[in-house]
């Protein structure tokens, strides 16, 4: 990908996981529902800059899956992909 976020910023791959009911029926995608917070870290800047030029470094790297804020990302799309951008800040949690 030729997108390199800058600062704090981080570039997901959303990750679309297939929506089951307890009963087992597969929910298709056409059902309304909520997009998954959860996704794959694609691309990370080089981290945060305060005020008082300190450097905070990056905590999430690429190939981390992660889980991040609902009402955060704003989405893109380049070469046909979507891809959700967000700050660092904006990540919950790393999946193990």
């Amino acid at each position: 990908m030729n997108l390199q976020p800058l600062f704090d910023n981080i570039i997901v791959k959303r990750i679309e996981e297939e929506e089951k009911t307890k009963s087992g029926i597969v929910l298709p995608d056409t059902i309304d529902k909520e997009k998954p917070q959860k996704g794959e870290v694609i691309a990370i800047g080089e981290g945060k800059i305060t005020d008082s030029g300190n450097k905070i470094d990056m905590q999430v790297k690429v190939g981390d899956q992660v889980l991040f804020r609902k009402y955060s990302p704003d989405e893109i799309e380049m070469d046909g992909e979507e891809y959700l951008v967000m700050t660092q800040s904006d990540v919950i949690a790393i999946i193990k």
